[in-house]
């Protein structure tokens, strides 16, 4: 473990994945750059916050019945991890019930207390160099917790007017919420370089600071992961895709 790794030892990490438009490749992302952590020597914690948990069902992991949205903002989550397939990379899968996180959150008496999602962590965090948030797509009060909470938002940008629309809501809540805009890494995904509007859009915007350098490509090694039930690296380590990821998680080592 190189040096900058092992200082994460003395304080967990919150990367969220987010966008608030959904099809933009986000759980991909955060089930990619979760494995490609991993193979870094870091501790990783994936959770799985979609109640449609996409994350969960890629590496075959089921929820204990018992777990529930009130349970996970409690903080009370050791029970509930799972173990992966793969060397340091656990799982805290979705519950069917965080579809009502927000409105749990809405109910709570400290609901503008911001250290929420911080606390749910705190009994893990000696245990973990890495979280990995896999967020619901949906611009809501539990998105504000997050956004405030992460160290890193990671957000995927189809080069698309919709998904740039996206973007530039993400940074208008930033700045809503007093986050400065810094924590914010956007990458272009799914790109389609046979696509003239794609070229065209990251030209024109991939030359602001919030966006990285590393782009992932549309290509059916990544749709496969709902067939393969793996990280696309794990399928085949050194195709297009895997490289990709695994380039995007150095960039985002690097600006954080």
């Amino acid at each position: 473990m190189d040096e900058r790794v092992a200082r994460y030892r003395f304080r967990m990490k919150k990367i969220a994945i987010y966008s608030n438009k959904g099809g933009v490749g986000k759980t991909a992302a955060a089930v990619n750059l979760a494995y490609v952590a991993s193979l870094s020597g870091m501790a990783v914690l994936l959770c799985d916050m979609d109640s449609q948990a996409a994350a969960s069902y890629y590496f075959r992991v089921r929820p204990k019945r018992k777990f529930s949205d009130k349970k996970f903002l409690q903080g009370d989550i050791n029970d509930f991890i799972r173990g992966t397939d793969f060397e340091g990379l656990d799982l805290l899968p979705a519950h069917f019930s965080f579809r009502h996180l927000d409105l749990r959150l809405d109910k709570m008496e400290k609901k503008k207390d911001w250290s929420v999602i911080n606390t749910v962590f705190q009994p893990v965090e000696k245990e973990y160099d890495l979280v990995i948030l896999d967020c619901p797509p949906n611009p809501t009060l539990l998105t504000e917790h997050i956004v405030r909470a992460a160290d890193i938002l990671v957000t995927p940008v189809i080069p698309t007017t919709l998904s740039i629309l996206a973007l530039q809501q993400l940074l208008k809540l930033s700045l809503e919420l007093k986050v400065g805009h810094n924590k914010i890494k956007a990458f272009f995904s799914m790109v389609e370089r046979r696509k003239n509007l794609h070229i065209s859009t990251i030209e024109q915007y991939q030359k602001y600071p919030v966006f990285m350098k590393t782009e992932i490509p549309f290509l059916a090694e990544v749709e496969k992961m709902g067939i393969n039930r793996q990280p696309v690296g794990a399928a085949a380590r050194n195709s297009v895709s895997a490289l990709a990821y695994d380039r995007l998680w150095r960039e985002i080592w690097q600006r954080s």
